[in-house]
């Protein structure tokens, strides 16, 4: 029991600060993209800020992602609370929505790389530090390519459902708008659901995985290599 206990104290210790730093950045970047484009609503909500509380959804922030680890679930899931955008206060509505979408997933690919850049300098810190560092950084690595490539899932809620209306002609962006107030139901159902029935009838039915897994491992290896990390 108490080794149990250590097992999962070590496992959140090193996922709790990516974590963290992924959404923070995430959250803060679609802020100050708004904020930069005409509207300023999340700067005067303090959403535009690296503290992390400022961010957080209890449930989907903590509760969940700790089940999630709890049960070595294969997957991590979650969300922070949306950072609140006028769309209407942007100079250029329809191609400030796109930015502002981009710049939450771009700022996580950002922070992917720039954690492969620092695993370089592991090898420089005393031994007992070292692995529980390169852990810290690996899981960055992962969690930030993977919150890039599933919000940008052509689904709204998701950033890549906003790029997709913004871009979208209006005869097919209006519809894709409309399925915003049901995209969480049809997230859950896809990811949580389908699996389960899928199972029931013997079959494999990974949507998170066949969507999210093949450009993750892609994104993942050009990253490696583009910061030099064999």
């Amino acid at each position: 029991m108490i080794g149990d206990f250590g097992q999962i104290a070590l496992t959140v210790s090193v996922w709790i600060i990516p974590v963290l730093l992924a959404i923070t950045l995430h959250e803060a970047a679609h802020g100050w993209a708004a904020w930069k484009l005409g509207d300023d609503t999340a700067k005067i909500l303090g959403r535009v800020s690296f503290n992390p509380f400022r961010h957080i959804d209890r449930f989907g922030t903590i509760i969940l992602p700790a089940l999630l680890l709890f049960v070595r679930a294969p997957f991590l899931f979650g969300w922070a609370k949306p950072v609140p955008v006028n769309f209407r206060k942007l100079r250029d509505p329809r191609r400030g929505m796109v930015l502002v979408a981009v710049a939450g997933p771009g700022a996580n690919f950002i922070l992917a790389y720039a954690s492969a850049l620092l695993l370089h300098g592991v090898a420089f810190l005393p031994g007992d530090a070292a692995p529980w560092v390169a852990a810290n950084l690996f899981n960055s690595i992962k969690l930030n390519v993977v919150l890039a490539v599933f919000n940008m899932l052509p689904l709204p809620p998701l950033d890549g459902g906003r790029v997709a209306v913004g871009l979208l002609p209006d005869n097919l962006a209006r519809p894709l708008a409309r399925m915003e107030k049901y995209g969480m139901f049809i997230l859950i159902g896809l990811i949580f659901l389908l699996p389960m029935i899928g199972r029931e009838f013997g079959y494999d039915v990974n949507v998170f995985s066949w969507l999210v897994g093949g450009p993750v491992a892609y994104l993942t290896e050009a990253i490696a290599m583009a910061a030099g990390i064999d």
